[in-house]
């Protein structure tokens, strides 16, 4: 991952699988859940990712096996994929704390005005 932000769907697929390995569904499941459904991803957009991630050394796949006669392949992070999570999760955290300190500093003092 270059030193520019990430893109959303990106580190939400990520934080997904930081917790287990899991198949695509059950990232797609996930990531809702995380949004509380105001992210969706699309079964053909969370695949292109899932490639593109594999082929940046993001993630790999951890295990395959057959459900109802379809293959289910479920992906991990590798300690690329890790490093990459946790440098974007600093980022993000450090752009949070810059805003909530404005946000902070345009509130008015009790007895007195904005400041």
């Amino acid at each position: 991952m270059s030193e520019s932000s990430m893109r959303e769907p990106t580190f939400l697929v990520l934080t997904a699988l930081a917790e287990e390995p899991r198949h695509g569904y059950a990232v797609i499941e996930d990531v809702a859940a995380m949004t509380s459904g105001r992210v969706r991803l699309r079964a053909g957009t969370l695949y292109a990712a899932l490639d593109r991630l594999r082929g940046e050394g993001l993630i790999e796949v951890d295990r395959e096996e057959v459900v109802q006669s379809r293959l289910r392949r479920y992906y991990r992070l590798t300690g690329a994929g890790e490093q990459s999570l946790a440098t974007e999760t600093a980022r993000l955290r450090a752009q949070a704390a810059i805003a909530e300190q404005r946000l902070r500093a345009r509130r008015p003092e009790p007895g007195g005005s904005p400041a």
